[in-house]
């Protein structure tokens, strides 16, 4: 089967598509036949190196960590879903193939594209796992979302709406009327943000999720009075100043993708795809995504 691999680490270059063999399901796990593969930081960060202290990895590997796709194998144990059956969810071993496992997964909403839904499982299982460490109570609480145009923030402003938080949404000017779609009050980033967030909450912010880690972790201190009260999934060394750090290695907010069912089905939740390209242009897309300013998802494509 065609898949996008790497053999190296590197600039976004070492990705190729390259013939391998197809990968045969475990025990708990389901085998897709990928309609699309969403794209995230974490797919650069790795193929870079830059996190190769935190998440080895055997190489050559096959890029991509989330798909959609309709099942073709099942391995032992599985009674959920059937062949045949449309699905999204965890690529284990790689997502940006022809053929992928899974292990964490839902059926997909018949009336969801096949790209939005591959850009959810990462998106909506980090959002509600933040949640969960700041303390999971959003009702009637005011939340600020650094960098909530991006698919992590877009999925976190939603999901937070929808338990019943107002939030502050900080994106460039380009964004705001995006965010305000989302339900989310936008400001900008940068010089200043606490003053901006201030004028937009008076009486206070109860909580902040960094996903930028471009700077913004001493104003969301400020504005909560407590680093306790702050999230970050970019910036790994805040902990040191008492922020919470989360990077999936708690463990992995599964029932994320059902709440995300539920969203969608009630017309909640939405997460726009961006752009669309195929395997031969997943350099392109790591570039793209390495530059930091998409709206919504990147999604890559089978021929």
């Amino acid at each position: 089967m065609k898949a996008v691999t790497f053999s190296a680490y590197g600039d976004p270059e070492v990705l190729q598509v390259a013939d391998v063999p197809a990968p045969q399901p475990g025990a708990g796990q389901i085998r897709v036949a990928v309609r699309a593969a969403g794209v995230n930081p974490v797919d650069w960060k790795v193929r870079s190196g830059a996190l190769r202290e935190l998440m080895p990895i055997e190489l050559p590997a096959i890029d991509g960590r989330e798909a959609a796709g309709v099942v073709d194998a099942l391995g032992a144990g599985v009674g959920d879903v059937a062949v045949g059956d449309e699905v999204f969810g965890f690529a284990v071993g790689g997502a940006a193939a022809e053929l992928a496992l899974l292990d964490d997964y839902a059926r997909k909403p018949a009336a969801l594209a096949w790209a939005e839904a591959a850009g959810l499982p990462i998106a909506v299982e980090t959002s509600v796992r933040v949640f969960a460490v700041l303390g999971d109570e959003l009702a009637g609480r005011t939340l600020v979302v650094n960098g909530a145009a991006g698919g992590v923030g877009a999925a976190a402003v939603q999901i937070a709406r929808a338990r019943g938080a107002r939030v502050i949404g900080t994106a460039s000017a380009r964004n705001h009327e995006f965010l305000r779609s989302l339900g989310a009050e936008p400001t900008t980033y940068g010089d200043g943000m606490a003053a901006r967030i201030r004028a937009l909450a008076p009486d206070g912010v109860d909580l902040a999720f960094d996903t930028a880690g471009k700077g913004g972790l001493p104003d969301l201190i400020e504005l909560t009075g407590d680093p306790a009260r702050v999230a970050t999934i970019a910036d790994f060394g805040a902990a040191a100043l008492g922020v919470k750090v989360t990077g999936g290695g708690e463990g992995r907010a599964a029932h994320a993708l059902d709440e995300a069912v539920r969203l969608i089905e009630a017309g909640a939740l939405r997460l726009p795809v961006e752009r669309t390209l195929p395997f031969e242009q997943a350099a392109e897309a790591h570039r793209l995504s390495q530059a930091g300013h998409t709206r919504g998802k990147l999604v890559l494509v089978p021929a």
